[in-house]
């Protein structure tokens, strides 16, 4: 029987969260039409998550089946391509481990595929559910969290400024995402612990819009994202607005052509450093003081040096196709030739 819907989840040492999330997928309503089911890809765990998902499979919905699959490669990307690998449903709809689901969030997710044919991808209205208070203006970098509140109206989003739905209650079409994205994406997203470059899912989505299909904002779809308060000391949000400057370059040359992308690389570079400036005026003596202040300009700063970081990728993918028996034997000295 042909599945309409697959909940696909990456957890990552997710023994305290996925309670929440497995028994808000178990309490979803109006599913009665729909054929469903959840795959869980556990991205290397060392706690007791497969075993708390195992009790859960014991005991779980009859007509929705809970399948586990265990990820070695250690990456967001690659979690993520492993649940579209395993996915059976016409839809796959993306949760992490922190994520939970308003109780429709399945029946309203497909029932918008169903009535938005040129839809690729949708994402949902993501509310932060914090655990402790944010600092002040923090409605500013909040997208950083992926924390989404875009109205009451659906509303088609706009890739070619950048403006997409992050990874976290993102809906696609398994056929435009099988038939545009790439099975290798060049950024890979957190690793455990690191963020490094992030941006793996709008590179995703950058694939399929220029694949022709469209990618909306879907404000019935809901989803509360638990915010542990480490999430919003200093380093981590600094950390996370580095990783999301890091990936901007590569992301504005996906859909650009060869003549295209040096004038881009310029003004990527020219226009993040006319940001910096005009926040360091407006907002001078701030910057230490002011932790959303100082997110932004970490942002606007990692993607100036964007530019630099996908140049020298290229050259490291270059070096290594073109002269593979001329490679120093060691990683760092690899690093060293490539500065």
């Amino acid at each position: 029987m042909p599945v309409d819907f697959t909940v696909a989840i990456r957890v990552y040492n997710a023994e305290k969260r996925i309670h929440a999330l497995l028994n808000a997928l178990r309490k979803q309503i109006n599913t009665e039409p729909i054929s469903w089911e959840i795959v869980v890809v556990d991205n290397n765990s060392i706690d007791k998550t497969a075993e708390i998902i195992q009790e859960y499979q014991e005991n779980w919905i009859k007509d929705c089946p809970l399948r586990y699959y265990f990820e070695p490669k250690q990456g967001a990307v690659f979690a993520r391509r492993r649940t579209v690998q395993e996915a059976q449903g016409t839809f796959i709809g993306f949760l992490d481990d922190d994520n939970i689901p308003a109780s429709n969030w399945v029946a309203t997710a497909y029932q918008f595929g169903q009535t938005h044919p040129q839809a690729g991808a949708f994402g949902s209205q993501i509310y932060g559910d914090l655990e402790t208070t944010p600092p002040d203006y923090f409605d500013r970098i909040k997208p950083f969290l992926a924390i989404i509140e875009r109205g009451s109206n659906a509303k088609l989003y706009d890739p070619e400024k950048l403006v997409l739905p992050p990874g976290a209650g993102l809906v696609i079409r398994q056929q435009a995402w099988v038939e545009n994205v790439p099975n290798k994406l060049v950024l890979q997203g957190p690793v455990a612990g690191s963020l490094s470059a992030k941006g793996e899912d709008s590179e995703a989505l950058l694939y399929i819009s220029k694949g022709g299909w469209e990618i909306w904002y879907n404000p019935e779809m809901c989803v509360d994202h638990k915010i542990h308060k480490s999430r919003l000391e200093r380093n981590y949000l600094l950390s996370l607005a580095r990783g999301c400057g890091l990936a901007t370059c590569h992301l504005r040359l996906i859909n650009a052509s060869p003549l295209q992308k040096p004038l881009i690389i310029l003004r990527n570079f020219i226009g993040s450093g006319r940001r910096i400036v005009r926040h360091l005026i407006k907002y001078r003596g701030q910057v230490k003081s002011d932790i959303v202040v100082a997110c932004e300009i970490e942002f606007y700063k990692s993607s100036m040096m964007s530019s630099f970081y996908y140049t020298q990728k290229l050259a490291k993918q270059l070096l290594i196709k073109v002269r593979p028996k001329l490679l120093p034997r060691h990683k760092n000295d690899l690093l060293h030739l490539t500065r």
